[in-house]
């Protein structure tokens, strides 16, 4: 049986595009810059869950354990989140703050441990996954405490994560297309 040799393009930068592109629009919600709306759900399900998943699936093919667990984990984190948002099971309660506190909480213990992995990586991407544990870290605490504050920073510190992710995205298919590095990551 012959095995398929054809390489694939990198999947990191659309993985990074959706993430980026979402978080950083939600953290402007996060922040108290604009308000949570349809334009935030969409992305989060178009681009932030679905092409994340997709960059995720090719991340297997390349045989990337670390791109492919990151960027289909977190495309499922917008699904769940938007279910969440939505709550479509009406037998089901609604999200409070404790649960989402938890929730919040178990995303950053799993994104802290994946910022381990990135000291192996790229300055940028260990940029990413820093302030990324530190925005679900505040997020659990805000959800825990109900303060609207502590959501106010880290709202600037998805927003600093979102462009971060953004950065890295297009610098990696900015160098790919001039095959000189023109953007430090």
């Amino acid at each position: 049986m012959a095995t398929n040799t054809t390489p694939i393009a990198n999947p990191a930068p659309l993985g990074l595009l959706g993430f980026g592109m979402t978080t950083l629009l939600l953290n402007l919600h996060n922040a108290g810059i604009m308000p949570l709306s349809i334009v935030i759900v969409a992305m989060g399900f178009a681009l932030g869950g679905s092409a994340q998943i997709i960059a995720g699936l090719m991340e297997f093919k390349k045989n990337n354990l670390f791109g492919a667990t990151a960027f289909t984990a977190y495309g499922f984190f917008w699904w769940s989140l938007i279910i969440i948002w939505i709550n479509p099971f009406t037998a089901v309660a609604a999200a409070d703050d404790l649960s989402m506190g938890f929730y919040l909480m178990a995303w950053g213990i799993f994104t802290l441990a994946m910022f381990v992995g990135t000291l192996k990586h790229n300055r940028a991407s260990q940029v990413v996954f820093l302030t990324l544990t530190l925005l679900f870290f505040l997020l659990a605490v805000a959800d825990f405490s109900s303060s609207a504050s502590i959501k106010q920073i880290a709202g600037w510190v998805g927003i600093v994560c979102g462009a971060a992710a953004i950065y890295n995205a297009l610098a990696q298919i900015i160098n790919n297309e001039f095959g000189s590095p023109l953007l430090p990551l």
